[in-house]
């Protein structure tokens, strides 16, 4: 079995953080987005990784990820010269797949749903497809599931009317027979490739589509909103796993965990937390931050007031105005 990450689509909605780096290497608890993906098929006894991105993209993924020795896996980068959507993508991994089963993840979705049921589901039980899926409350913001014992009968994309509260996340598992779906359907509405019509050609075409449905944590990070609740959780399972190992002797400053601080930041009087990241060459003096992420060399000074809500670079500040719940 093989994995498939996805990382090509532009990253509008994060502009302009994503104008210096694509938002699968956008840091949550300062560590690159895609690092957690690779972790999850690495969990698997996946060793073979195909990374769809965009071509101009490749030196960045290179220093960032490089070609999986870290992981004891081998990367290989597939190119997607326009994102056309993620049935474009999977089509240009074809040759990469090569008729082997492969588990498929969006590289802006970050999940702890252990990922084992999926590939039974292809791999035991004789299914062509299984979805990941998630109970929620609002159902006509998301792609929807329709199920009926252990397959699912239907899908639609953020319906008027649901058929039930089963969001469709963004991990999957596939036998090579998606081929023939991706190659099969038309560009939707708003011009894309889109996976969840690949699936229903499926359907429609008597194969089988399992599901798995998770409680779990699960973040979009495809938004600002998406990418401070991200970052909220994962300091929340790390702190309760354990596995943050912050600083607290840094001069006149009071941290509240859970924080995230990269060794090299320099913080001098402020106080910090709870929920937030704050990334390698950072400077702050004399700040107040609460629920926030701070990327590689932003600097802040007195001349600030307590933020929250917010993300900063050197180059640009977002501040989410009605705020996130730390809770």
């Amino acid at each position: 079995m093989k994995g498939l990450i996805l990382c090509a689509g532009n990253g509008t909605r994060l502009q302009p953080f994503t104008n210096l780096k694509p938002k699968g290497l956008l840091p949550v608890a300062n560590k690159p987005l895609i690092h957690y993906g690779i972790e999850k098929l690495v969990e698997l006894g996946i060793n073979e990784i195909g990374i769809v991105i965009r071509t101009n993209l490749h030196a960045m993924f290179m220093e960032e990820v490089g070609a999986g020795e870290r992981w004891n896996v081998h990367i290989t980068y597939i190119y997607q010269i326009n994102p056309l959507g993620i049935s474009d993508a999977v089509k240009h991994a074809e040759s990469f797949i090569d008729n082997e089963p492969f588990v498929l993840l969006l590289g802006d979705n970050l999940i702890t749903q252990d990922l084992h049921g999926l590939c039974h589901a292809i791999t035991h039980e004789n299914h062509d497809a299984a979805i990941l899926l998630r109970k929620v409350t609002n159902p006509k913001q998301f792609g929807i599931a329709e199920v009926n014992e252990d397959r699912i009968i239907g899908l639609e994309e953020k319906p008027s009317e649901p058929k039930s509260d089963l969001a469709v996340l963004g991990s999957y598992a596939f036998k090579p027979s998606i081929f023939k779906a991706v190659h099969a359907i038309s560009p939707s509405a708003r011009g894309e490739y889109e996976i969840t019509d690949a699936i229903q050609w499926l359907i429609h075409q008597q194969y089988s589509v399992a599901y798995q449905i998770t409680d779990k944590n699960f973040s979009d990070v495809g938004t600002m909103e998406g990418w401070l609740e991200a970052n909220r959780w994962m300091l929340r399972l790390l702190e309760e796993e354990g596995l943050l190992t912050t600083r607290t002797d840094y001069p006149g400053t009071t941290i509240i965990p859970p924080v995230c601080i990269d060794p090299s930041a320099e913080l001098i009087n402020c106080v910090i937390g709870p929920y937030v990241t704050i990334g390698p060459n950072v400077r702050l003096e004399s700040c107040m931050l609460e629920n926030s992420i701070l990327l590689e060399y932003a600097l802040l000074n007195p001349n600030h007031n307590p933020m929250t809500n917010s993300i900063i670079s050197p180059q640009s500040m977002f501040v989410q105005k009605d705020g996130g719940s730390g809770k």
